[in-house]
């Protein structure tokens, strides 16, 4: 049997998106847009996107993830939600008023760090606060030729792009980079709304458990069976607590099917279950117990039409997890 994760230290305090989602010991629930079933094809309607976003909001969801897809690589079968994602974090810090708009997430090594800084700071200002910028090396090796970046060396470039905004977010900051130089009275505005962004690691981003313990701001990571991701995530804070810092978040996606029967048995899909609803409170909760912060609940397989399933969600699920 699983032994539940005791956690007593709090998560430091960044902006209120990322304090609203993020709580220790507990679960909150957000959505990977676009909300529609495109399992037969590799590109989405993006029908009704806005009203559903706000119709998320609405219902009480923590969070609104959109995802960075420069290229549509047919081999890989998902084109995303199709739009720029600091494009649409403008719309949406204009549609949506509580919501945390999260980003799960930029390919760092594909754009300049000057302007994933500017465009975050943007939408984090414009948004109140709400933004949560999850940031990667990237899993596509057909989008690197098309912009002439070396594939091998995205661990690399990963790291300096980190530093370099990490750099952005200070007044008037004096750096030199592989990226560039900055020099003294040159700087960047907007600056975050609360003094920074907060950056959450996507897998290994090709970089030691050491660098991302010590460096993200929270860790994203795949699903896994419980047992496996239980033991991962109790390594990621034990790398934390040995270097004296305060505990971090964890979150995952998952590929969600709501069966009509609430009692279906779980069968396994792509990253996730089709499943009913009781059985999918009992894996939420088992999710909880191993310290998983946030799941980021992701309908491109589900079958049912995706209002009635985000009211199902919002009545029987968020009531157990809501922070």
């Amino acid at each position: 049997m699983l032994q539940k994760v005791e956690v007593t230290e709090r998560f430091r305090e960044i902006n209120p998106g990322y304090n609203s989602v993020f709580k220790p010991g507990r679960l909150s629930i957000g959505l990977v847009v676009p909300m529609e079933n495109y399992s037969g094809n590799s590109i989405p309607s993006m029908a009704h996107h806005i009203e559903r976003i706000q119709l998320a909001e609405e219902l009480g969801f923590s969070a609104i993830w959109l995802r960075d897809v420069p290229f549509n690589v047919p081999s890989f079968g998902d084109a995303g939600h199709l739009f720029d994602p600091f494009v649409y974090l403008g719309l949406l810090a204009a549609q949506t008023r509580r919501i945390a708009l999260g980003v799960a997430s930029i390919v760092l090594p594909l754009r300049h760090p000057a302007h994933v800084a500017k465009a975050a700071a943007t939408a984090d200002v414009l948004s109140n606060g709400r933004l949560i910028l999850g940031i990667a090396s990237g899993d596509r090796p057909e989008e690197y030729p098309a912009l002439n970046i070396p594939f091998g060396k995205r661990g690399e470039l990963f790291r300096e792009s980190y530093d370099y905004i990490r750099k952005m977010s200070e007044q008037t900051p004096r750096f030199d980079n592989p990226f560039g130089c900055v020099t003294d009275g040159v700087d960047m505005l907007p600056k975050p709304l609360s003094g920074e962004l907060p950056l959450l690691i996507t897998g290994s981003s090709q970089q030691a458990d050491e660098w991302i313990a010590q460096n993200g701001d929270g860790w994203m990571t795949y699903p896994r069976p419980a047992g496996q991701q239980s033991r991962l995530i109790k390594s990621f804070r034990g790398q934390i607590e040995e270097r004296g810092g305060m505990d971090k978040p964890v979150m995952e996606p998952f590929y969600l099917d709501l069966a009509a029967d609430p009692d279906t048995p779980p069968r396994a899909i792509h990253l996730g279950f089709h499943m009913g609803i009781h059985h999918l409170r009992d894996y939420l909760q088992s999710r909880q117990e191993i310290g998983i912060n946030h799941i980021a609940l992701n309908l491109r397989f589900n079958q049912a039409d995706p209002e009635p399933t985000l009211r199902k969600l919002a009545d029987d699920i968020l009531p157990s997890f809501s922070n």
